[in-house]
């Protein structure tokens, strides 16, 4: 935190001539508003005044720091002026104040206040650094030469950013959602953003689906007041030891930032002590149902990127092959269509393992990954004792089930067989990994999936025969159901439970062709599309900052990314969800009404030549856009 990251140019007014101590505070409050850090510029003004009612803030020397903590602050700032002849404003010496900042600091911004009044007296405390600052002849030069002067006073934070650390980092963020994709990076920001106005040193790294990003440093670690992981899947805690840390959701990261950093600050994060990776560490203070869903959305974000890949290139083989359409050779009749079908094939063919074998490493860490993904392997497979006495029998494959219960159960066999060695002698210790666990666990999962595929795969089959089987009113109203649960929480846990089951469902679909899907998607792109078209026809409803990210949304929408919505619907949650809402229902309904169907899991507008029913699709997207769109107008209030 520096004075140059509180102070513009549009916060300063040299030579100024205010004719008394009311003219000045009118005109530093003026500052301050058209810097852009005040939301209530009477309120702001009423609580300045009623700091000087309790004595002046005239230091003397020719010094005046005006300053507040008020609820009418939405950006701690600055705002300074240079008055030559001087002003009255009743200092301890008598002297008139030539010199003047006020100090903007928001209601719930901890000590800020403080500190800047803190700095500026160590600064001030030089008379030819007051003098030079008085003889300023612009805005620019007037920064310069304070941040030349907060550097020779503080060259330690000089020296940290030298070396390559930030300075003024007081609160470190990770951030990351399944998806790796929206959720991840706007947690990030909302955060910084909000460290910004709060004049605090925020800095958020994202475990996003590219990888990790602005990577927290060990000297960052080692300096900052404490750290945020807002994720929803699990994040590598080791580095954090001994550290201030809170857990939250990564929607919080979005809706809640100045909470969270508040939190951090108040010293109400608690301390984290690793023990040695083990993932019930991460877990402590977690309640059972938030602690399985980070456990089956580690599964879905490690699945996905095999889901999305292999699902659009089998389609794109069905799409170069539509000449062979109808007979047994559809998707791979010549070689590049087969190319295609047989990698695509291969890649979607792990989505089971992958799902099982990222959920038991959640919950039992490294020893959970090879039993996890066998008991995937043999649930895809439909291994039983039936088909090993008779490899004639029938195979029954139990599918996504069967995938999530070899997770879970895998999963928590492996921690309790952890914690049931950890009686062992200690010079057994390396016998562990290499020889206990890995036996053990695959006896096990072998054991418990061969006796449960035939049950699970009954029931995958009733499953998959209900949903071919579905017509008329029965399927509109399961295709709005998913569809409208799409636009719930843009993202969250009922989002993704919708997505998922469209997933599974292309598995269990006669060719492929997922109608189920196909309603997923329509319902996820409706949000951003309906938001779009509101801010172009109701501009009236939202703010120059909404209207100008509307365009934007056209494109998150077409391309199925659901959280374009998002700020949308923090901002006016009881109008916007439930218009989003309607319109998903209504595309979802419409889409299965029109016997529309996807092979592919994702893609948007760029899987429309492959799906059933193309022109269909498009007319049931376009029609839930016009619907919520026209509730938004009809909903959200004017703005001023």
């Amino acid at each position: 935190m520096r004075i140059i990251d509180l102070l513009r140019t549009d916060g300063i007014r040299l030579h100024a001539a205010p004719a008394d101590k009311a003219a000045a505070i009118d005109l530093l409050v003026d500052l301050q508003n058209r810097a852009g850090n005040l939301s209530d510029t009477a309120q702001y003004k009423t609580d300045i005044l009623a700091r000087e009612a309790m004595s002046s803030t005239a230091i003397g020397s020719g010094i005046a720091v005006p300053h507040a903590k008020s609820t009418a602050v939405k950006r701690a700032g600055l705002a300074a002026i240079t008055v030559l002849e001087g002003v009255d404003y009743e200092a301890p010496d008598g002297l008139p104040s030539r010199l003047f900042f006020m100090i903007a600091a928001p209601k719930e911004g901890g000590d800020l206040h403080l500190e800047m009044l803190s700095r500026l007296m160590v600064m001030l405390m030089d008379e030819e650094f007051c003098r030079k600052l008085l003889d300023a002849g612009d805005a620019e030069t007037f920064l310069n030469l304070i941040d030349t002067q907060e550097r020779a006073k503080y060259p330690d934070e000089s020296a940290a950013k030298a070396s390559g650390v930030k300075d003024g980092l007081r609160v470190l963020a990770i951030t990351a959602c399944p998806t790796g994709i929206a959720h991840t990076y706007m947690a990030a920001e909302a955060l910084e953003k909000k460290g910004r106005e709060l004049g605090i040193g925020v800095k958020a790294e994202t475990q996003g689906s590219g990888g990790a990003k602005n990577i927290l440093t060990r000297e960052e670690i080692a300096g900052c007041d404490g750290i945020i992981i807002a994720a929803d899947k699990d994040v590598d805690l080791a580095r954090f030891d001994g550290k201030p840390l809170l857990r939250v959701p990564v929607s919080d990261g979005i809706n809640r930032p100045e909470a969270l950093i508040q939190k951090v600050l108040n010293g109400q994060a608690l301390v984290y002590h690793h023990q040695g990776g083990a993932a019930e560490d991460a877990a402590a203070g977690e309640s059972a149902g938030r602690q399985v869903y980070k456990q089956l959305m580690n599964g879905v974000s490690h699945m996905l990127p095999f889901v999305i890949g292999g699902g659009i290139l089998m389609a794109l083989s069905f799409l170069l092959d539509s000449g062979a359409a109808g007979t047994s050779a559809f998707g791979s009749s010549w070689v590049l269509p087969a190319f295609f079908n047989r990698v695509g094939s291969i890649a979607f063919g792990f989505m089971v393992p992958i799902l099982a074998a990222f959920i038991a490493q959640s919950i039992a860490d490294r020893p959970g990954l090879m039993v996890g993904f066998v008991g995937g392997s043999l649930a895809a497979t439909g291994a039983t004792f039936a088909y090993f006495a008779d490899p004639t029998a029938e195979i029954v494959s139990a599918g996504f089930l069967g995938g999530l219960l070899a997770g879970f159960v895998g999963g928590y066999f492996m921690k309790y067989l952890r914690k049931l060695c950890d009686r062992m002698p200690d010079s057994l210790e390396g016998l562990k990994p290499i020889l206990i666990y890995p036996v053990l666990g695959l006896l096990f999962i072998g054991v418990f999936m061969c006796a449960i595929n035939p049950f699970v795969g009954m029931l995958n089959n009733a499953l998959t025969n209900g949903l071919n089987s579905m017509g008329g009113s029965s399927a509109i109203l399961l295709g709005a159901l998913v569809a409208g649960m799409q636009a719930t929480d843009m993202g969250g846990p009922i989002n993704k439970a919708a997505y998922v089951f469209g997933t599974a469902s292309i598995a269990m679909a006669e060719g492929g062709f997922s109608p189920v899907m196909a309603s997923v998607m329509a319902g996820g792109m409706v949000p951003p599309l309906a938001i779009a078209l509101s801010t172009i026809f109701f501009k009236d409803r939202y703010t120059v900052d909404e209207r100008k990210s509307g365009p934007v949304n056209f494109i998150m929408g077409l391309s199925f990314i659901t959280e374009g919505a998002i700020p949308y619907a923090a901002s006016d949650p009881l109008r916007v969800i439930p218009s989003c809402m309607a319109g998903s229902a209504v595309a979802g309904a419409l889409s299965m009404a029109f016997g529309c169907a996807s092979p592919a899991p994702h893609g948007g507008l760029f899987v429309f030549p492959v799906m059933q029913n193309p022109l269909g699709y498009a007319a049931a997207l376009a029609i839930g856009a016009v619907v919520g769109m026209l509730m938004l107008g009809l909903l959200k209030k004017k703005k001023a």
